[in-house]
């Protein structure tokens, strides 16, 4: 029987050993890979939720005698198919719940999982509660650009209907998340219309637009969709309902991009000669898609450390899942979204 005493060491991080497609064995491979590569046992604990039994058979096809683990059980299992807030009224014995729940009495220092977003949004927003300042937490993933540097929607899916005071406060949260991780100031803030005239779009956009004008963000005004891959803005604005929109689209594009190289591969032998002499190539540049090497988004504007991973997650995405975690503590986010949005909203009030 695993030890279920949550020892004191620097980090401590729960992960929901019951969340993705691969569970629980892509979030103990990830976890062996973490502390293979990057921490030691002294400087990292992982507290796997789930499932005890099952966590506690998996365990035993690894050699684990270089990894720090406690494993708290959960009889439940929050499965892609559950309701969100229904997952939080009945299933408060599920792996998802109890590991947001562990973190809101401070016996963790994040959580993460790979298992239903919705869920995980809902669950962590209630029990973890809000920054101070922060009408509706937001998410925001990384899309590749030809510059070579990424740049970050937010909203990618939180929320489907959002005023233009959530959508200011998203603007804040993702510049300081932007630049804290990737070491830019003052960040390129672009709000994603159809038109780059301050006057084009919904009512919502155009007061939106008027909000960001007089903040202090790097404002540089309305981008279209095709200037996200252009990298024009370091971060780019949107609503939720729009902005899982454009993630789902772009994830979209990669796979029918690699079904029609195989097409025209599969028509003939001096095809598949050409494709062939291509793969290399292709191999590097198609790489930035990959979600993997991000791991995996925070969930921005609640009062904690929550990353919410694909559902068909690798071991290498739940170990950038964890990185991510540890990154965020080290830099102090939260509590710097807090002092930006307490002069955002002075300003605005003012």
């Amino acid at each position: 029987m695993a030890d279920n005493t949550l020892k004191n060491t620097t980090y401590k991080i729960a992960i929901d050993a019951m969340g993705g497609d691969f569970a629980p064995k892509s979030e103990i491979e990830g976890v062996i890979r973490v502390f293979e590569q990057n921490y030691s046992k002294e400087q990292l604990e992982i507290v796997f939720v789930g499932i005890e039994s099952v966590i506690i058979e998996n365990l035993k096809k690894y050699d684990v005698s270089k990894i720090n683990y406690s494993i708290i059980n959960a009889d439940e299992v929050v499965t892609m198919h559950d309701d969100a807030t229904a997952a939080i009224k009945n299933k408060k014995n599920s792996s998802l719940y109890i590991g947001a729940e562990l973190h809101k009495q401070g016996k963790v220092d994040a959580f993460i999982s790979a298992g239903n977003t919705g869920a995980m949004m809902s669950t962590c927003t209630v029990l973890l509660g809000r920054i101070k300042g922060v009408s509706r937490p937001t998410i925001g993933t990384f899309f590749p650009t030809v510059s070579g540097n990424p740049t970050l929607i937010v909203d990618a899916g939180a929320n489907v209907d959002s005023k233009p005071k959530f959508l200011t406060e998203f603007a804040v949260m993702g510049s300081i998340y932007f630049s804290e991780m990737l070491g830019v100031d003052k960040p390129k803030v672009g709000l994603l219309n159809i038109g780059e005239e301050k006057s084009k779009g919904s009512e919502i956009v155009v007061e939106t637009y008027s909000l960001l004008s007089e903040s202090n963000l790097n404002f540089i005004g309305n981008i279209e969709g095709g200037d996200i891959f252009n990298g024009k803005a370091d971060v780019v604005v949107c609503d939720g309902f729009t902005g899982n929109i454009v993630l789902k689209f772009a994830e979209s594009f990669l796979g029918f991009l690699k079904q029609s190289i195989k097409n025209f591969a599969d028509k003939s032998l001096v095809n598949k000669i050409q494709v062939g002499l291509m793969v290399p190539t292709l191999k590097k540049v198609l790489s930035q898609f990959d979600y993997q090497d991000y791991g995996g988004v925070p969930l921005l504007g609640v009062n904690g450390v929550a990353i919410i991973g694909h559902g068909k997650s690798t071991p290498k995405a739940i170990q950038n899942m964890i990185l991510r975690s540890i990154e965020i503590i080290d830099k102090d986010i939260n509590n710097k979204i807090g002092l930006a949005l307490s002069e955002t909203n002075n300003k605005t009030t003012n």
